[in-house]
């Protein structure tokens, strides 16, 4: 079992100044980082995978921040940020050694709003047009996608794992996949006994 830690634990935005912490997780044992990447000038990939390569570190994934303007399910400007931004992540995931773009890309981080059931099949259905969209990009350059659920309180959309499911079914790619957080889990899960 290897272990992880996000930089958005001690940086946000990380930046190439980020890399300083690379060595003290090393120290700490932990074997990979996932790098959050809030905005992709914020870092030189070649920069940083040096500083990982030096550290014996590895980037295991590049975690999406989709916060406000960054909504496949909103309107088209937001749309066509989000689309060119996990686009930018999944070109520069290879350069850090990364085969993975994780968050939760279908929508906004914030976004919790009463919609009527119309309403809801409409955005998921254009969250979902959208994911094909960028989960063939991710194939074409060996990446592939995961959609994290997340709790009520950060998103209405999707905050199951059976919720992710049904959107990664509902996408019909392989590239696509589910990241599970503990941390929403345990708000969102339900336990059988």
């Amino acid at each position: 079992m290897k272990f992880g830690i996000n930089t958005y634990l001690f940086a946000s935005p990380f930046t190439n100044d980020g890399v300083s912490w690379f060595p003290k997780f090393k120290e700490w044992g932990f074997d990979f980082v996932e790098i959050a990447v809030e905005d992709p000038a914020n870092i030189d990939p070649v920069f940083v995978k040096m500083a990982l390569d030096a550290a014996g570190l590895e980037c295991r994934s590049v975690c999406a921040a989709t916060g406000p303007g960054r909504d496949l399910r909103g309107n088209r400007k937001e749309q066509v940020t989000s689309m060119e931004y996990v686009q930018a992540l999944v070109d520069l995931a290879p350069i850090l050694g990364s085969k993975l773009v994780a968050g939760p890309i279908y929508s906004s981080v914030g976004r919790a709003d009463l919609f009527d059931e119309e309403q809801k099949v409409q955005q998921w259905q254009t969250a979902v047009s959208y994911l094909r969209k960028l989960a063939a990009y991710a194939a074409e350059k060996d990446v592939k996608l995961a959609i994290e659920p997340l709790n009520r309180y950060e998103t209405d959309m999707v905050n199951t794992c059976d919720q992710a499911l049904r959107m990664i079914a509902d996408v019909g790619s392989d590239n696509l996949l589910v990241h599970l957080d503990s941390f929403h889990m345990n708000l969102e899960e339900k336990i059988l006994h």
